[in-house]
């Protein structure tokens, strides 16, 4: 008999029942250091007092009251988000996946809008993850995502991840007359934290440049400060066209967002785009109090300190278990052990050490702790990682 809850998950053996800060309490009594933080989602750890705050007091208000009216949290978090990036206008989602969704029609909808309206094709790359709807796996293209579901949106070509001149060439050669946009994570999350050079970033910009193409930057995980700056990007000291941003954006609330510049965003007018949930009043006061507290540049500059302690500690844990560990890579507090054993085996003695970690793509174990994470909860959680790699290395 099927589970009333559709078994799509490979879930753990475990619930939790409350959490603070970087620590979970399970339905046994047992604590957990949680260096997942939902995914990349609660950027601010669990249970923060400045979040609470402000869902409890949106609660006590208004809820719901749909974008046929004005909602003045919606506007404050806009306001926030322009002020403080490339963009000049904001959508509200409720995830990811549905900020890929808008960013693709956004796109394509611009060339049309422009008199091209056979630039339709969209760039992207190996390793992607967009999302799971039948658009962002089309985007995606791995055949693990879109085995078994038939005809996918047409218009995605996929090269390889660009670490090299030749990657760029190919790309240059990718680019036609009918190519509307190029669409990358300027650090894949799924994929393994694999990070886009700096170099390779602006060179996708000229590239977009000279060529007419929107450059699209996913940053719905390595977004909302989780490198040290406020986006990724910002290192490479470019910008794009349009911004898919989830995750941490709504500290575990359900939020996503796409940001443009006004002239990517020339098309979509009234009646081209829409959401019931999206952008409603209690995402967007969490929202805004997440960005105003990420923003400020010393929260930011904490972050890429912390995450210069985390890496120096994980280089010497690689250092310990050559058997167990290769490698760190990574920005700021996005992290990844490069694996020898297959990283699921990592995650599940990380279980018995009691610490929670994220499988990737490219054996990678990712480490996506709270951004504001104590540095004395680091140190543990590098005594419980070299536990996990001790207990890997008796069992073999």
């Amino acid at each position: 008999m099927i589970p009333t809850v559709l078994p799509t998950y490979n879930r753990a053996p475990l619930a939790f029942v409350q959490g603070s800060g970087s620590w979970l309490l399970a339905e046994d009594g047992r604590r957990y250091l949680d260096l997942g933080a939902g995914i990349a989602v609660n950027a601010l750890g669990h249970a923060h007092p400045a979040l609470v705050q402000a869902l409890t007091d949106q609660a006590a208000k208004v809820w719901h009251v749909s974008n046929v009216y004005t909602i003045p949290e919606q506007q404050r978090l806009a306001d926030l988000l322009v002020a403080e990036t490339f963009a000049d206008t904001v959508f509200f989602t409720n995830s990811g996946t549905e900020a890929a969704e808008l960013a693709i029609k956004m796109a394509r909808k611009f060339h049309n809008e422009n008199g091209q309206p056979g630039r339709t094709q969209i760039i992207a790359f190996e390793g992607a993850f967009h999302g799971r709807s039948t658009g962002a796996i089309a985007a995606a293209g791995s055949e693990k995502m879109v085995k078994g579901y038939g005809p996918l949106m047409p218009g995605f070509t996929h090269l390889k991840w660009p670490t090299s001149d030749a990657d760029h060439a190919a790309i240059r050669a990718a680019i036609t007359d009918q190519t509307c946009a190029v669409m990358i994570e300027p650090i894949q999350g799924e994929g393994g934290i694999r990070v886009v050079p700096d170099q390779c970033l602006k060179g996708l910009r000229d590239l977009c440049d000279a060529t007419g193409t929107l450059l699209i930057f996913d940053e719905v995980q390595c977004g909302m400060g989780r490198t040290g700056r406020l986006f990724a990007h910002e290192w490479a000291g470019v910008t794009p066209d349009i911004m898919m941003v989830a995750k941490g954006i709504g500290g575990g609330f359900p939020l996503g967002a796409v940001l443009a510049t006004e002239r990517a965003a020339l098309g979509m007018t009234v009646g081209t785009h829409g959401s019931t949930y999206g952008g409603n009043p209690l995402g967007c006061a969490v929202g805004a109090k997440v960005t105003e507290i990420i923003s400020d540049p010393a929260f930011l500059a904490e972050v890429a300190r912390k995450g210069a302690l985390f890496r120096q500690g994980l280089e010497s844990l690689v250092a310990r278990h050559p058997q167990v560990f290769e490698s760190v890579r990574g920005e700021g507090l996005m992290l990844g052990l490069k694996c020898k054993p297959a990283p699921a085996d990592v995650v599940k003695a990380g279980y018995g050490a009691g610490v929670l970690t994220v499988a990737a793509a490219d054996n990678v174990l990712r480490l996506l702790p709270a951004l504001n994470i104590p540095d004395a909860d680091i140190a543990e959680a590098l005594t419980r990682l070299d536990q996990a790699a001790t207990s890997l290395e008796q069992a073999a």
